[in-house]
């Protein structure tokens, strides 16, 4: 966490001090940047809810946004897992929900940023994880190792359509996730989510852009990526572990950067795969929040996207 004193209200937007703003949507609509200027408008602090910004070294495939890139605004659950650990939305919705409780404690607007449907809900709902099982977890992963990852989430779209539009096909750990819960409790996993019922009070404010636009924005942002390092970045990652964190080796462009590396592709398919793959995760994300009729849609190639999320948070001052 940042120890910088932080922003100062500028403007006369307000919003009930008991209340979080998430900002939220798909993979390089523009949350980051728009969370940066809402900060200094609402004297808040971000908390991430973007999965893979919370592991140490996973900076230019998540663009991660640098100290420079921060303003001063102080960022909560970025870097605070190492490559090797797993993904646990219990952990981070702990961690979550201490770092915006802590923050309003201290007077201040939690803006909760990130574009992981599930972990946003896990922070904002009221929301208890399934417990697991030792055995029918080993013998799942053990599946896992032996068949991959493409035949599991093929019987995960058996039993549970829409779990599995929502889980990537290369997810395996998600995906046996998913099986464990549907064989624990005899219930499709999406069905084992409970209904929202809110934990905070909380306006959602959803940035999005028409499907070409962001479609390019990806291209324009892979290319970036490599320009900025990812290669090179990767590399280093795998001499803190990369290769054996079954989650943070998953992550968009780094798992097709380790393929390269391995000799499965060029660097040139590489790219190609990382923009597709990222698309691909966009819909899914779509289809996420876009469920949620609660979600205030902001059109992100607007003239002026701040303005925009400022009505919105009259709107729902006026409606609250």
């Amino acid at each position: 966490m940042s120890t910088n004193a932080g922003p100062v209200r500028r403007t006369a937007v307000t919003v009930r001090p008991d209340r979080v703003v998430a900002v939220i949507g798909p993979t390089a609509a523009g949350k980051s940047a728009l969370s940066i200027a809402l900060a200094y408008e609402l004297d808040a602090e971000v908390v991430n809810a973007d999965s893979m910004q919370l592991y140490q070294g996973l900076d230019i495939g998540t663009a991660k946004l640098t100290l420079d890139e921060r303003a001063g605004v102080p960022h909560h659950l970025l870097d605070i897992w190492p490559v090797t650990a797993p993904a646990s939305v219990a952990e981070y919705q702990r961690l979550a929900r201490a770092a915006i409780d802590d923050i309003f404690r201290r007077g201040r607007l939690p803006l909760l940023v990130g574009g992981s449907g599930l972990y946003v809900r896990a922070v904002l709902e009221k929301f208890d994880f399934p417990g697991t099982e030792p055995a029918l977890r080993e013998r799942l992963e053990a599946e896992l190792a032996e068949l991959g990852p493409a035949v599991l989430h093929a019987r995960l779209a058996a039993a549970d359509p829409e779990a599995a539009s929502a889980i990537l096909p290369g997810n395996g750990r998600r995906i046996v996730r998913a099986l464990e819960v549907i064989e624990l409790t005899g219930r499709p996993f999406t069905a084992a989510l409970p209904d929202p019922v809110p934990h905070y009070d909380a306006v959602q404010l959803g940035v999005d852009l028409a499907t070409d636009q962001l479609d390019q924005r990806i291209a324009v942002r892979v290319d970036r990526m490599w320009s900025a390092g990812l290669v090179a970045e990767t590399h280093d990652l795998i001499a803190r572990g990369l290769r054996a964190g079954r989650t943070a080796s998953r992550a968009l462009g780094y798992q097709q950067v380790l393929r390269m590396i391995d000799g499965d592709c060029t660097d040139a398919q590489a790219r190609a795969d990382t923009v597709r793959a990222t698309r691909r995760f966009v819909r899914r994300q779509r289809s996420w929040f876009r469920r949620d009729g609660r979600v205030r849609w902001l059109d992100a190639a607007g003239d002026d996207l701040l303005a925009a999320a400022r009505a919105a948070l009259t709107s729902a001052r006026t409606h609250q």
